[in-house]
């Protein structure tokens, strides 16, 4: 909901307010609602629009903003119930992980974004689920979305082209299932043929790992982040926060003692995330020397820490330009992280992070996500409509629509 209130999330609710149509779902956030098609777009993009959306264990990408954008949209303007609901959202995000496992790393290497071109697929089987499309018209649904797939990782920079990538696939994804809800047909060889999308993507599509256990196995791993900067740059944080935490009363003057702050990352990912004088928000979330400095300084990392009056400050800006980074081929993972603090007076502190917070290994814990939520509805939500809404969550198996969920989401004018 906090990132309805960004400048990205605030564009594109006034975007999908200025198309008109029938008011037919929630711009969450907003007192304003839109149709199902530009109300997914622009719940997806304002979700992507602070950096703590989920992630996938592996590709690094984030289910949330296409799939679970698209089923909301389209379970409010269908009013299906909660069960209909958590199975469309699970499909989805079993199609997209399925299609990213065939198609990456190829896919990554040659500059695609996970997120919206495999997206697009996942959104479209929610959206498909709860229009009640058959086995053919969900085919062409596929078809449809593989001509929409799109999304580069041409996206770093103080620009807000990041957060943009995910809405056009959640956005797509509805539009496809509406079209072959009307007959419209798409291509059935839309994954694996001649020109079709493992192809024209990766290079080939890794039918094995495609089909791998179907039927028998959802391979949906999701991973929550506690800190408002991209993934791989959490282990980096992690190592931080625990290095702070050794430092006691004399922090302060123990922060302005550092004289060089190492980071050892594994080298797929030594040479991503190195700007160490971020200009915007957007920027500093992408940035792993600003993300070191605004964890040892404020012992946190969400959206306060990076605002814009933070990156022009004299310690944060002198932290970041003392942080350097070194490729290390013997970490354990590829978003592992070794960090040496060195000071003044000689001394020294190390931390080593495999497996950041949030998380399979390292999860986040119950009142963690609790904690997350009401952060991130703080002011916009009436007096315990959080606690409501925490409520009706819990029990979205049994919910026979949900439209009291959707009326708590929405910021009354």
């Amino acid at each position: 909901m906090s990132g309805s209130q960004t400048a990205t999330g605030r564009i594109l609710g006034d975007f999908a307010v200025d198309q008109g149509g029938p008011g037919q779902a929630t711009i969450i956030g907003r007192a304003e609602r839109a149709t199902a098609v530009n109300a997914a777009f622009a719940n997806a993009v304002s979700e992507h629009s602070i950096e703590l959306d989920d992630i996938d264990e592996l590709a690094l990408f984030h289910y949330g903003p296409p799939v679970l954008s698209a089923a909301l949209a389209v379970t409010e303007w269908q009013r299906s119930d909660g069960r209909a609901f958590l199975t469309a959202v699970l499909a989805g995000c079993e199609v997209m992980s399925r299609i990213s496992r065939a198609t990456n790393n190829a896919l990554r290497n040659r500059g695609f974004h996970t997120t919206p071109t495999c997206g697009v697929f996942g959104a479209t089987v929610a959206a498909g689920l709860l229009l009640g499309l058959g086995r053919d018209q969900l085919t062409n649904a596929l078809g449809l979305a593989g001509a929409q797939a799109s999304g580069l990782m041409e996206m770093y920079g103080p620009s807000m082209q990041k957060r943009f990538n995910p809405g056009p696939a959640a956005r797509n994804g509805v539009t496809a299932a509406i079209l072959a809800k009307k007959g419209f047909t798409g291509a059935d060889t839309i994954l694996e043929g001649e020109r079709g999308f493992g192809n024209a993507f990766a290079g080939g599509l890794d039918e094995d790992a495609l089909l791998d256990r179907l039927g028998t196995d959802i391979p949906v791993l999701i991973e929550h982040k506690p800190y408002s900067a991209a993934r791989p740059i959490h282990n980096a944080i992690d190592c931080a926060l625990d290095i702070r935490s050794r430092l006691g009363a004399g922090l302060p003057q123990d922060l302005a003692a550092i004289t060089r702050i190492t980071v050892r990352r594994h080298p797929d990912w030594a040479g991503y995330h190195l700007n160490s004088s971020p200009r915007t928000f957007h920027e500093a979330q992408v940035s792993l020397p600003y993300a070191v400095a605004a964890a040892l300084t404020f012992g946190r990392a969400l959206p306060d820490q990076f605002t814009a009056e933070n990156l022009v400050r004299n310690d944060l800006v002198d932290l970041s330009a003392r942080v350097a980074v070194e490729p290390d081929d013997t970490l354990a993972r590829g978003v592992s992280c070794s960090m040496t603090v060195d000071f003044a007076d000689g001394s020294s502190a190390t931390s080593v992070v495999d497996h950041p917070k949030g998380s399979i290994e390292n999860p986040m814990t119950a009142l963690d996500l609790r904690e997350k939520f009401r952060y991130l509805t703080a002011g916009l939500l009436p007096t315990d409509a959080a606690e409501r809404v925490e409520g009706l969550v819990a029990d979205l198996p049994n919910q026979a629509n949900l439209d009291g969920l959707f009326d708590l989401l929405q910021v009354k004018a």
